[in-house]
């Protein structure tokens, strides 16, 4: 029996060395092997065989010894672990081949406590049929961890419930440890040097904030330009409202007769001096576009980019009059086919409008037609749905008579069920209030007294407290004079006192700061230039914006005189034949009608749209007349002033 507790006694001291992040299991198997040399053969083949499967189902045996460290040997060892993993080899692995009688001896021959707690938790049929079998399967196939593993352990349970049961009695029958009647020996303090005491550090001057300066009341409003920008936006909101309902109400208006000039056309400048006069004392009422509007502010780079741009226009019209000069030809005769080819193009394009005008129209005549077709059809289904419903509200009355009735029944019997159980229910309420009543003083009363201990910890802590502040508050002395005027005698170049140092770094003070005044003279000077370039430059923009303004006005007059000139009669086909069959359509509808009795939709509407399209006529008269009077005042340019002031400004 010792010879083989010798030899596990070895076997686990070599397991416990190894290291699996650290050492390879062949290296570590030729080391053991290396310094097993003075045993015998028996005894080292014995040894090896136990590392080498230890080694190579190390994983299983973790599964079942960390299973036993954590349930029922919470109390054991970790110095044990190897000797736990070795047994479990022995059992699981070599239990065939060792014979159960020798696998006796060596279980003997190990502490008889360890080995009854480890044997009786590893047979126990449920771990064995439960848990470990399915963790050894995680790692293995099912299959063989049952009939390799699992099953012969199974079948020698009976017999190691024998041993086990051997073991339990001999470890009953063990003779105690020898207590001997020596004195103890007690330990005696050391003699060490008390440390000095912990000095109080100078306590650190306030440092004294400067005064800051008031937070200006301009941050906590709102920017004039914002709010002007915000009542602009409440206006343009209200009118785009008012111009949809305007248009919901005067929806299909392409399909009314718009009202044809019969006047001769006039001068259009003397036609349009009265009105712009009454335009210039009134504030429109639908526009969207404002002259007192904040001007946009543009930059540097904004106004020089602009003059660049008409620099270089002005170049390209002088090149060409220079062309012209030298003899080349004009554009006249291109310019009249131009003419010819736009007048050409504007009588095809009303052609095409009054076309799609008249389609319109016509799809607004044949949607009444279907209107009333389908009104005759609806009243026919409405007079068989009113059938269909009377017959079945009478069979839904008889149904909900019959239902009434069977629901009394049926409440009298829940009503005598319930008197039973509310008596129960008082009973058992009444028990649980009584047992949360017994709880919560015993709570309180626990509560009570750890309040009580908490307090008497906090007055001692307090106490202690106190003393060591008393400690730390004694006065100490400590300083050291210092002369400034006086040189250190280090013997460095160029050594001087702290005095010197300071009136060197103020004569250099002074030095930067009068090259910072040159500099910034020089800077100045190059933004004053620069401003008076920019001037030059906002001035040739603002002749350039007058020149274009009065160009645009004067095509903007020649296109409305164009435009007030009488049409002549469209002598398109399509055109004619839309309007004979909107003629023919809106004959058979007033047939059907008068058939029908059904008065005509949105009569009333039509009667109000002649005055409504008029008004939207004379709407957008106006604001051509305002963009007009606009382009004749010519551009302020009132946002190149703001860049000018800046650079002067700086």
């Amino acid at each position: 029996m010792s010879y083989y507790s010798k030899c596990i006694a070895m076997a686990t001291q070599h397991l416990s060395r190894f290291k699996p992040e650290r050492d390879h299991p062949e290296q570590f198997l030729e080391t053991v092997s290396a310094s097993l040399q003075v045993a015998s053969p028996q005894k080292q083949a014995f040894v090896l065989d136990l590392l080498s499967g230890c080694l190579e189902y190390q994983k299983l045996l973790d599964i079942v010894v960390d299973a036993f460290y954590a349930r029922d040997g919470r109390l054991c060892l970790w110095a044990d672990y190897s000797l736990f993993e070795v047994t479990c080899y022995l059992a699981t692995f070599q239990l065939d081949e060792l014979g159960f009688p020798l696998f006796c001896d060596i279980m003997r021959s190990l502490p008889a406590d360890k080995m009854c707690k480890f044997l009786r938790f590893f047979f126990n049929p449920v771990n064995l049929c439960s848990w470990i079998k399915d963790e050894w399967s995680l790692i293995h196939e099912t299959t063989y961890v049952k009939e390799n593993w699992v099953e012969p352990l199974m079948r020698w349970q009976p017999k190691v419930q024998e041993l086990i049961s051997q073991l339990e009695g001999a470890s009953a029958h063990q003779i105690p440890p020898f207590k001997s009647k020596s004195k103890v020996t007690k330990p005696k303090e050391f003699n060490l040097t008390a440390p000095r005491p912990r000095s109080i550090p100078m306590p650190e001057p306030v440092p004294t904030m400067a005064k800051m300066k008031a937070v200006p009341r301009s941050t906590y409003q709102v920017p004039k330009q914002q709010q002007q920008l915000e009542m602009i936006r409440r206006d343009n909101r209200r009118r785009a409202e008012e111009l949809l309902l305007k248009a919901n109400v005067e929806e299909l208006r392409c399909a009314m007769p718009r009202p044809r000039l019969d006047k001769p056309a006039q001068d259009p400048k003397k036609q349009l001096q009265p009105q712009l006069l009454s335009r210039i004392r009134k504030t429109p009422k639908l526009t969207f576009y404002r002259q007192d509007n904040v001007p946009v502010k543009l930059n540097t780079a904004a106004i020089l980019r602009e003059g660049a741009l008409y620099q270089q226009q002005v170049e390209q019209e002088l090149q060409r009059v220079d062309r012209l000069v030298d003899g080349a030809g004009d554009f006249s005769e291109f310019l009249e086919w131009q003419e010819r080819m736009q007048a050409q193009d504007r009588e095809e394009q009303l052609a095409a409008e009054e076309y799609r005008r008249l389609q319109g129209k016509l799809s607004h005549q044949e949607a009444i037609l279907a209107r009333h077709r389908l009104a005759q059809e609806n009243k026919q289904k409405a007079e068989q749905k009113k059938e269909e419903t009377a017959e079945l509200m009478l069979q839904r009355a008889q149904w909900r008579l019959q239902k009434d009735r069977s629901s009394r029944e049926l409440v009298e019997q829940v009503m005598e069920a319930q008197g039973n159980v509310k008596v129960a229910q008082m009973k058992l309420l009444q028990d649980r209030r009584e047992t949360v009543q017994e709880v919560m003083e015993q709570s309180r009363e626990l509560l009570q007294r750890k309040t009580e201990a908490a307090r008497e910890e906090q007055r001692r802590r307090w106490v202690l407290t106190s003393q060591l502040r008393a400690l730390e508050t004694q006065p100490t002395r400590k300083g050291k004079l210092v002369d400034l005027t006086q040189i250190p005698g280090y013997g460095l170049e160029g050594e001087m006192s702290v005095v010197e140092l300071r009136e060197r770094l103020a004569l250099l003070k002074d030095s930067q700061r009068s090259q910072e005044e040159e500099r910034r003279a020089q800077i100045i000077q190059g933004k004053r230039a620069k401003s008076q370039e920019l001037r030059n430059t906002v001035e040739q923009i603002a002749l350039c914006r007058a020149a274009t303004g009065r160009t645009a006005a004067l095509r903007w007059e020649e296109k409305k005189a164009r435009a007030a000139a009488p049409r002549p009669p469209c002598k398109d086909e399509r055109v004619l034949e839309l309007r004979r069959r909107v003629q023919e359509r809106a004959a058979e509808r007033r047939r059907q009608a008068a058939q029908l009795r059904v008065a005509a939709p949105r009569a009333a509407r039509r009667k109000a749209g002649a005055p409504a399209e008029a008004q939207h006529w004379q709407d957008l008269q106006r604001s051509r007349e305002r963009k007009l009077l606009a382009l004749q005042r010519g551009p302020s340019a009132p946002g190149l002033a703001g860049p000018v002031r800046r650079l002067e400004a700086a």
